[in-house]
């Protein structure tokens, strides 16, 4: 049986929202995993992975970025590359301060965009014991399969309109974040739009199809591969053999630079982590195998 609460620390003024997970019957101090959402998601996407480290013998804590979920912070909805490493931060701090966890045994887990902050935030923080980073962000590709270079100028046109009204003080420009084949959004395929209906079909869900695209522009010039090189903590990337939104020759840099690094990869797409149980499952397991080499739990 696993255990949760809600939890909240402040992160540049900013009140942040998450939920921790405890092994039910175990005495701390516990290792603590913390997980990082990916673009756009919430912390509610990663209930199913919080219970599955809890119930294997750890503390997990997942949380809202600023401006999500149940977070706090205006405009909503907008990415801030900054200000999400300042959040995850923030997160670790809070879990080392929990009597119930011990502070030289966090582990960073995190997927997508998440993964990229995993990676950028222990690289400066030495007492991080090991690194999960899932289908992880590296920069954008440059070429995008199955988008048009009418819809790729369409994109562009609107990320920088909503980037100037960002300039001028006035509220966001939202477009979703994904939609159907020809739609304006930032992941537009057929397997976007199945995504969609897996999220909408789960009824309460803090989840919304809807982002500021300015927030893109930071993202462009982030390549957390940079920050692996110099990243002293083990690190396991998990990439799909056939993901389009991170795809593996953007990926594969990440372990390739980091010095302590390993790859593993799995058939699928980027969405199989999300909608395919048995592939969560699978991924789990080497996650979990991964962590236990490092620190017992």
């Amino acid at each position: 049986m696993v255990e949760r609460e809600h939890v909240s620390f402040e992160s540049g003024g900013t009140r942040c929202a998450g939920y921790l997970h405890l092994p039910e019957g175990r005495s701390g101090p516990l290792p603590c995993v913390v997980l990082c959402h990916g673009f756009s998601g919430t912390m509610d996407r990663l209930f199913p992975h919080a219970r599955r480290f809890a119930a294997e013998g750890a503390a997990a804590l997942v949380f809202d970025y600023r401006g999500f979920g149940e977070s706090g912070g205006e405009p909503r909805q907008l990415v801030d590359v900054r200000g999400q490493q300042d959040d995850l931060r923030a997160a670790i701090a809070w879990a080392r301060a929990d009597r119930r966890i011990d502070p030289d045994r966090i582990l960073l887990w995190g997927n997508s965009l998440g993964g990229a902050h995993a990676i950028t935030v222990a690289a400066d923080d030495p007492r991080v014991v090991a690194v999960v980073a899932q289908i992880p962000f590296n920069g954008f590709p440059e070429q995008v399969e199955g988008r048009s270079t009418a819809e790729v100028l369409k994109l562009r046109a609107v990320i920088l309109w909503d980037a100037l009204r960002g300039k001028l003080g006035l509220a966001p420009h939202y477009i979703p974040m994904l939609a159907k084949p020809g739609q304006l959004a930032v992941t537009a395929t057929e397997e976007a739009e199945q995504h969609i209906r897996t999220l909408s079909g789960d009824g309460d869900t803090l989840w919304r199809n809807s982002v500021a695209p300015r927030g893109l522009l930071s993202m462009a010039r982030y390549r957390p591969a940079a920050d692996a090189s110099r990243l002293g903590a083990p690190l396991l990337v998990c990439i799909a053999a056939d993901d389009r939104e991170t795809p593996e020759q953007t990926t594969r840099e990440l372990a390739e630079r980091a010095p302590r690094a390993e790859l593993r990869r799995y058939e699928g797409t980027h969405f199989s982590f999300y909608n395919d149980p048995a592939t969560r499952d699978r991924v789990l397991a080497d996650q979990i195998a991964f962590y236990r080499r490092f620190t017992a739990f």
